[in-house]
C-alpha cells in the first residue's frame, strides 16, 4: 500500500488577501499599538515612537533571515544572550607540529575510520533486500489467511 507524502508544509496559508494569519496579527497589533501610541501621546513624541512600532510590526511580519522569519532569529539571539556558556579548556592539549614534504603523515589516531570492504557493503546490502522481501512476503501471507 502507498500512501502520500504531504508536500509543501512549511507554507504558510494566506487567510488575509495576500497575509497569512501570523503576519495579519503582527500589522494590525503594530497598527492598534501606533494608534494608541498617536492617541494618548503628544504628537511630538508619539511620531517617532508610533513609526518605530509600525516597522517593528512591518518587520516582523516580512523579513526573512536565511529563510527564517525574524522573530525566530530574534528568539534564539535573546536564548544566546541569556543562558549561561559553558568553555572548556584542555589543559593537556598539545598542538602538533605539521611536516613539510614526503615524510608529511598523520598519527595513527586521526586515520581512525572504519574500514568496510565492497564485498563487505555488497554483502550486507544483500541481505537487508533479503530480508526485506521475506517480510513482504510474510505480510502478504497473513493477509491472505486472514481473507
Amino acid at each position: 500500500m502507498r500512501y502520500q507524502v504531504p508536500q509543501f508544509t512549511d507554507v504558510e496559508d494566506k487567510i488575509f488577501g495576500p497575509l497569512t494569519l501570523k503576519q495579519f496579527v503582527y500589522v494590525a497589533g503594530g497598527a492598534g499599538l501606533g494608534f494608541i501610541i498617536w492617541y494618548f501621546l503628544p504628537s511630538l513624541l508619539a511620531l517617532p515612537l508610533a513609526l518605530g512600532v509600525l516597522g517593528f510590526a512591518a518587520s516582523l511580519a516580512f523579513i526573512k533571515i536565511n529563510k527564517k522569519p525574524l522573530i525566530v532569529i530574534m528568539e534564539a539571539a535573546f536564548k544566546y544572550f541569556i543562558h549561561t556558556k559553558l568553555y572548556l579548556w584542555n589543559k593537556n592539549y598539545q598542538k602538533t607540529k605539521k611536516k613539510k614534504g614526503a615524510d608529511a603523515t598523520l598519527p595513527s589516531a586521526q586515520l581512525t575510520a572504519p574500514a568496510l570492504s565492497e564485498n563487505k557493503l555488497k554483502s550486507l546490502a544483500w541481505s537487508l533486500d533479503i530480508n526485506e522481501r521475506i517480510r513482504l512476503d510474510r505480510e502478504r501471507e497473513a493477509q491472505q489467511e486472514i481473507r
